[in-house]
């Protein structure tokens, strides 16, 4: 079986192979096709970010597609940076300048009322159209 993952992530690409490891399982990732357009995760939740990147990949490829959207919610915060924790410090910015940006925003809040999660929701979406979120 082949599953596209919809990431050219490289740590998250090592991170579901060892997960699968005991299966007989070829992953490729989009760095295997060059033809894929950049997706943009413009949708407004984790679960609609997750489908979008797995509905385009799996309609280019015609391949299972496996996608996922994450990031980390601040309680004192609403939720922020949630979707947007990659970019919560601008499109381009780095962990470390995402993390300063967290940290400056919740300066003054005791530690004890930092609470938050980490929200991960993944997406795969079959050549026939089947969907599992």
């Amino acid at each position: 079986m082949k599953i596209v993952l919809a990431t050219r992530n490289n740590h998250k690409i090592k991170e579901i192979k060892a997960l699968f490891s005991d299966r007989d399982i070829k992953f490729l990732s989009l760095k295997d096709f060059s033809d894929i357009p950049e997706i943009i995760e413009d949708c407004d939740s984790f679960e609609g970010n997750a489908l979008k990147k797995a509905r385009i990949v799996a309609q280019h490829t015609k391949e299972i597609a496996l996608a996922d959207d994450s990031g980390l919610m601040v309680d004192v915060l609403d939720g922020m940076p949630g979707i947007y924790s990659s970019r919560y410090a601008g499109e381009d910015a780095t962990d470390d300048e995402n993390n300063v940006k967290l940290l400056t925003a919740m300066a003054g809040i005791p530690f004890k009322e930092r609470g938050a999660k980490y929200r991960c929701v993944m997406a795969v979406v079959f050549p026939s159209g089947e969907e599992e979120i």
